[in-house]
């Protein structure tokens, strides 16, 4: 035996400090289960933090490379079946976990994607077990990239002509700064789980509608009326409430809101973000409910843009490439028309809009902000986390200032038995209006046949337009051979109408006889294929929002 204080015969002479264990195979399946429970105990005590939702991700990933590797094992039938049966147990686990939290679920959903704290904590956990990492598990060196949205940037030159014109943005004296919000009793608490969950559990039938003062018609125009639940928002507005989750079922009326309590709010310029479908109409609808703001649309690069106008409209398409100038502009107020086009956070169309709200609340004191939608509340209450942060309501992780006042308020954390409701009722009175057509079926006049101008954008637009334009170039040309040609009738001053018509017969009298070749019946067909697919796009946005429609092609 050796002496004490003496080293033996073979022993390592420069052995580490801290030397990491390395483990077997079948220890994964321990530290799933390990990892597994620990979140399925915080989900059922309602802690379920950030940190927890990192653990939850990093060990679904963990599970689904585990089970590939054990498919994909050389090995013995039985033995592959029995661990496969331990892996599946530990999957049921973790399904039955995520159904107790709204913020665990959405991480299990498809586009859900992976966080870069949920792909470090599987590493370490990989590394712990003494296991090999793959080469894509080990993360890359990070490169300096522009941010998304920063290529392909443009600016209209009518946009340049407004910025030299108008070099510096008024002061707003009126300006007061707000209090920074400290929470108290629930500084320690995961706040959003449990505010999204309180619509699915504390509904109760109740109504998801704000408080709204007695309905107003002084800002509408002299010749049009206002529905009196139009009228409510729209007080709302000139009252001084900023910002509006406007959720009304379709047929109520939510783009002249929209309209008017802009013109409440003075929140001009005005940006509106809208799907391709309905941009010329909400163009449209702007001349008649506020004339004397001029609106103007972007179409592509925005070579027609006018920089002087109050309201600007584009489509959610084109919002990449002018992102910049957006964002420079001076907006006091954004509306963002069917908004749960934005519920997927990961997408490049959510992050541009949420970066440009950013952008207006950074730069203007309590600008107007509006989500529009005739979804219901109780429906897919998980889309809502992108449109609450469009509204400044909250941030990625928790409440803000406004939010978490009225939580402290209540004087209740997510344990206690009324916090749903009262969190529920919280949330509603930030700006939730929602209005169903058998609330306000007096308002609503007995029927309504409205049409929906729409622009054909793309090469199928530019090739309609340019075959129009030599339409009307050799027609024009007709005309004035034939009226050059004419010896003998009266002289006509101005246009001879008369004249116009036989030539649009004789044109429609070739276009029948015509074997090929552009003529006005095959413009018109032109046309309508090109209109069918922005007529099927507005008939599955009609239906997601109020179920069936009866669409005739």
């Amino acid at each position: 035996m050796a002496r004490p204080g003496q080293r033996q015969a073979g022993a390592r002479r420069n052995a580490p400090q801290k030397q990491r264990r390395v483990r077997h195979r079948s220890d994964v399946v321990s530290v799933l289960s390990r990892t597994v429970r620990e979140v399925e105990v915080a989900a059922r005590r309602s802690r379920v933090t950030p940190a927890v939702r990192t653990k939850f991700q990093a060990a679904a990933l963990l599970l689904r490379d585990e089970r590939a590797r054990v498919r994909a094992a050389a090995g013995t039938g039985s033995r592959r079946a029995e661990q496969l049966k331990r892996l599946d147990g530990i999957a049921a686990i973790l399904a039955r976990t995520a159904v107790q939290d709204a913020g665990l679920l959405a991480l299990l959903a498809e586009d859900s994607g992976v966080s870069d704290a949920a792909r470090s904590l599987k590493l370490e956990m990989v590394q712990d077990l003494g296991i090999e990492p793959a080469p894509e598990q080990i993360a890359p060196a990070q490169t300096a990239t522009a941010p998304a949205g920063t290529q392909l940037q443009v600016v209209p030159k009518s946009v340049i002509s407004r910025q030299l014109a108008n070099p510096f943005l008024s002061p707003g004296f009126s300006a007061v700064p707000q209090r920074t919000s400290r929470p108290r009793r629930l500084a320690d608490w995961e706040l959003l789980g449990p505010l999204l969950s309180s619509f699915e559990r504390a509904g109760g039938g109740a109504p998801a509608c704000m408080a709204l003062p007695a309905p107003t018609a002084g800002f509408t125009p002299a010749a049009l009326e206002l529905m009196p639940h139009q009228g409510q928002l729209v007080a709302a507005a000139a009252a001084g409430h900023r910002t509006f989750l406007l959720a009304d079922e379709p047929g109520l009326g939510k783009t002249a809101q929209a309209l008017l309590a802009a013109e409440a709010a003075n929140a001009y310029p005005l940006l509106v973000v809208v799907p391709n479908v309905v941009k010329t109409n909400w163009a449209r609808e702007a001349a008649r409910w506020t004339p004397h703001r001029p609106a103007t649309v972007v179409h592509g690069d925005g070579e027609t843009v006018n920089g002087f106008a109050d309201i600007v409209v584009l489509n959610y398409d084109v919002l990449d490439r002018h992102l910049g100038w957006l964002g420079d502009f001076g907006f006091r107020g954004m509306v963002v028309d069917e908004a749960h086009f934005i519920k997927n956070k990961t997408s490049q169309r959510s992050q541009h809009v949420l970066a440009l709200s950013d952008r207006i609340r950074s730069r203007t004191d309590r600008p107007l902000l509006m989500a529009l939608t005739g979804t219901p509340l109780i429906n897919d209450i998980e889309d809502f986390r992108a449109i609450w942060q469009f509204l400044g309501w909250i941030d990625d992780s928790k409440p803000l200032d406004k939010l978490m006042d009225a939580l402290e308020d209540t004087g209740l954390t997510p344990a206690d038995r009324g916090f749903c409701p009262a969190a529920r009722q919280a949330v509603i009175d930030l700006g939730i209006v929602r209005r169903r057509k058998l609330d306000v079926a007096a308002d609503i006049p007995a029927r309504r046949i409205a049409d929906l101008p729409v622009e054909l954008d793309g090469r199928a637009g530019r090739s309609i337009r340019a075959a129009e334009r030599d339409l009307a170039g050799r027609m024009a040309a007709r005309y004035q051979t034939a009226l050059a040609n004419r010896s003998s009738g009266a002289d006509v001053e101005g246009i001879d109408h008369d004249l116009v018509r036989r030539v649009a017969r004789a044109e429609l009298t070739e276009a029948m006889t015509a074997q090929s070749g552009e003529n006005v019946f095959t413009m018109m067909r032109r046309i309508g294929q090109a209109k069918a697919e922005l007529a099927a796009d507005y008939a599955a946005q009609l239906a997601r929002s109020a179920g069936k429609v009866v669409f005739f092609a």
